[in-house]
């Protein structure tokens, strides 16, 4: 009886300082946490969708769910060849050029007006808190946070490990002027002890704006959280104004009407940059399928759709290259314009069309 008593003391202090390492950051407290109580779209202790979300869809249960994940996996799940990339010298860019540069995933830089923005960077080569797993596929991650000039505008839509580095956003710190994150997400850059004043956290319909440039919190429907408890801090997607061109920065988010009214009142948009990727019918709500993402451009009324939220990590049962697929095919079907740059491929936003299918031959 001693030994068990022992054994689960030891366990609950491993399990606790686990978690309590920097990487987790920490949930909202003080003067954070009793703005946020007082939010609408707070409610019983965690912030809220718009339409009611389950985390599984009707059917689905965690033991079926686990058992996918574990026995049901495509053999494509992760690609056997090298993801192709190109290194761009983002230091050395021609000011006056607005471009944008995908890393994989959901990670990307963009020069706009003569500004730097940098979106939910990732990487250290894995989307997890434990370095062995969720690991970058070959040749995906070939940028580290040295490669970067000044960043004038770090984004980053919301707290999960594929949007947001610990790593990463440390070792890029002096390079950050200005941080517009969601409602919550703050409490972490707080504890990875960043200036605040240069932090600025956003809800749903709340509006910044730096000079020529704006930046809308708009919703999204998916969740939040680095460990146990979920729903502390919100997630977004951001319409960003800048003088000469208006994009859609979307966070991860499954299907629902608000495309269409925010299409309707910031639309339309010279691209909608829409989560494509990870996806599953087991968790429906919470991502897109790509046939979703074709639609929701349309609904944003987006001249062009970039999906992202794929090429890197092996979040999903689905094979790696399947996202690029289904939305390259619903998307011909639909007359959407798609644009499908290879990582690290310069983005010219007076020339946002790709044609060449760099995934093809990829196995």
């Amino acid at each position: 009886m001693s030994f068990t008593i022992i054994l689960l003391i030891l366990l609950s202090i491993s399990i606790f300082l686990f978690f309590n390492q920097p990487k987790f950051g920490r949930r909202p407290s003080g003067n954070r946490l009793d703005n946020i109580k007082h939010t609408s779209n707070f409610k019983n202790g965690q912030f809220q969708n718009v339409s009611i979300t389950p985390d599984l869809a009707e059917g689905a249960n965690y033991y079926t769910v686990l058992k996918e994940f574990f026995f049901g996996k495509s053999k494509r799940n992760v690609p056997k060849g090298i993801i192709p990339s190109v290194k761009t010298n983002l230091k050395n860019l021609d000011p006056n050029r607005d471009i944008l540069v995908w890393f994989g995933h959901s990670s990307y830089f963009m020069q706009l007006s003569g500004k730097t923005f940098l979106v939910d960077p990732v990487f250290s080569n894995h989307a997890s808190p434990l370095s062995f797993t969720v690991n970058a596929f070959k040749g995906s991650n070939v940028y580290r946070a040295e490669d970067f000039p000044e960043i004038d505008f770090l984004i980053v839509t919301h707290d999960h490990w594929d949007h947001l580095d610990y790593d990463t956003v440390l070792k890029l710190k002096p390079k950050v002027k200005r941080i517009v994150t969601s409602l919550g997400t703050g409490e972490h850059f707080e504890r990875w002890n960043f200036d605040m004043e240069k932090v600025s956290e956003m809800n749903w319909h709340e509006e910044l704006i730096f000079g020529d440039f704006k930046f809308n919190a708009v919703p999204a429907r998916h969740f939040s959280g680095r460990g146990l408890k979920r729903n502390q801090a919100i997630w977004i997607s951001i319409v960003l104004n800048t003088p000469t061109r208006n994009i859609y920065i979307g966070g991860d988010s499954g299907y629902d009407t608000f495309f269409k009214t925010i299409g309707d009142l910031f639309g339309p948009f010279d691209l909608a940059i829409l989560e494509c990727g990870q996806y599953n019918k087991n968790w429906k709500y919470i991502h897109m399928m790509p046939e979703e993402t074709v639609q929701a451009s349309k609904d944003l009324k987006a001249k062009v759709l970039m999906p992202v939220h794929w090429a890197k990590f092996p979040l999903a049962l689905h094979d790696w290259d399947d996202p690029i697929i289904r939305a390259d095919k619903a998307a011909s079907i639909e007359n959407v314009n798609l644009t499908h740059p290879m990582i690290g491929e310069i983005l010219d936003f007076d020339n946002l069309g790709t044609t060449k299918k760099w995934w093809e031959g990829i196995e």
